[in-house]
């Protein structure tokens, strides 16, 4: 029994070394690497999580310097890493919730917009104000109409797209926000994307949709934006990703709104 205790505590110290060595590493990973079931390597990043010495998420393990990294670039404006593979990531989830055949308003998030890169063949019809729309290549099912207004941050905004849309209609909706606050109130870095944004929402036939990766989750007393603030009163949906605050969740969810949770995928 002393002799498996020590290959245990043995396994559980190169597995925090090679977590340190990459910053992440998938559970199946490690169970390839050091030959054993998944469900043993969940059982040792239980130890090592409990212990402080790095931090589970779903069906991986990363390191405390990384999240400690990522919440140092919300202040620096760097764009960490771990905080781009969790955008990608809600990216990825959101795309599930496409159907083939559907129109959609996407606004000035790019992670609303990456989601284009996951539509695994459904072919759709896209409608955005996103300038961002122009700097990359996408899938050819993605059939993408830019609306056009004033350029401001690589964001059409001004009277030219509200009545654009007035025009228009779409099934769904994908937006961003620059911040979501406990109370269920969501920020604007930019204050003329909220007429656009409630354009879009009633122009929907069904449900939107939400994106907002953990960075931008906040307490009410961090708020330093009021104007650019605004209160959805109809059903939302959120989609964040697996790092959210599990109380701050719970305080969302008490004001009515749906929240889903990313896994951070590799």
């Amino acid at each position: 029994m002393k002799r498996d205790r020590k290959s245990v505590e043995e396994r559980q110290a190169r597995i925090l070394e090679l977590v340190q060595q990459k910053e992440q590493m998938r559970v199946e990973d490690l169970a390839r690497i050091f030959q054993v079931s998944p469900m043993t390597i969940r059982r040792d990043l239980n130890v090592l999580s409990t212990g402080g010495a790095l931090s589970r998420l779903h069906g991986s393990a990363v390191t405390n310097d990384s999240l400690i990294r990522a919440d140092h670039s919300i202040n620096t404006g760097s764009e960490n890493p771990l905080i781009l593979r969790c955008r990608k990531s809600i990216s990825k989830y959101a795309a599930g919730f496409v159907s083939p055949g559907e129109r959609l308003f996407i606004n000035g998030s790019r992670t609303a917009l990456d989601l284009l890169h996951y539509l695994d063949g459904k072919e759709v019809s896209v409608y955005t104000n996103n300038g961002w729309a122009v700097m990359d290549e996408w899938p050819p099912e993605a059939h993408i109409h830019l609306i056009g207004g004033e350029l401001c941050q690589r964001i059409m905004i001004g009277e030219t797209v509200v009545q654009s849309l007035l025009q228009m209609s779409a099934d769904k909706t994908f937006i961003g926000c620059g911040a979501v606050y406990e109370d269920g109130e969501f920020r604007y870095d930019i204050p003329t994307e909220i007429a656009i944004n409630e354009m879009m929402i009633s122009r929907t036939k069904g449900d939107f949709y939400i994106l907002a990766d953990h960075t931008k989750m906040r307490k009410r007393a961090d708020q330093v934006n009021v104007y650019g603030s605004f209160r959805y009163h109809r059903k939302v949906t959120l989609i964040t990703d697996e790092l959210t605050d599990a109380d701050l969740i719970e305080k969302l969810q008490s004001y009515g709104i749906t929240v889903l949770q990313a896994p951070i995928v590799f």
